[in-house]
């Protein structure tokens, strides 16, 4: 076992297949939830958009509640450390778990047939499932926009993994982080929506 959880790739595989078992268990438990129709599939996306979501939320909140309030703390000599290392490390996967949670998030509105309602925030139908899931798609289509063309674009600036002067890294590693909590500021009540959708309406 330490051997699968000493390796992250075997750990992933080893989570799948735990989850394959889960499925057959459940499947042939109840005589149901494997049938690989429709509904399964719109299921499996939703399972995937979760994930991606997880991923991308989980490391905005890592940045925002853990490094960016402790950077100050670590020793001049240590930061490289942070920012050679860790930050392009989790920038890297916050970006393209912020991709895949808004592909498999339209693929799910569209398979659902419900995705041109939440477009217009459920002003063409009425219907307040279609308000909530549609403002939180908003959130988190500007969420989306942000990462991938203001914060990721200033963060290579402010990592120097683009050649800028100090002032240039310095304006854009501000700017990073504002956008950085402007995206957790919105994560709370894009949350809300995409959770309210699903349970209050």
């Amino acid at each position: 076992m330490a051997k699968i959880l000493s390796d992250l790739k075997s750990t992933i595989i080893a989570g799948v297949v735990l989850a394959i078992v889960l499925l057959i268990v459940l499947a042939g438990w109840h005589k149901a939830g494997a049938s690989f129709d429709f509904g399964w599939w719109a299921f499996f996306f939703r399972w995937l958009h979760v994930l991606s979501g997880v991923m991308w939320i989980g490391i905005l909140w890592y940045f925002n509640f853990v490094q960016i309030p402790n950077m100050p703390n670590i020793p001049a000599e240590q930061r490289p450390a942070v920012t050679k290392v860790i930050a392009p490390a989790a920038l890297f996967w916050f970006r393209w778990g912020a991709m895949a949670t808004i592909v498999t998030g339209l693929i799910l509105a569209w398979m659902n047939g419900y995705i041109m309602d939440a477009i217009t925030i459920g002003l063409t139908s009425g219907v307040a499932k279609h308000s909530a899931i549609g403002i939180g798609m908003w959130l988190g289509t500007i969420m989306w926009f942000n990462v991938w063309f203001i914060i990721w674009p200033n963060q290579k600036i402010a990592l120097g993994l683009v050649e800028a002067d100090d002032a240039a890294k310095a304006a854009a590693g501000r700017k990073a982080m504002l956008f950085s909590r402007t995206n957790t500021m919105l994560s709370i009540p894009m949350l809300y929506a995409m959770v309210s959708a699903q349970n209050i309406f």
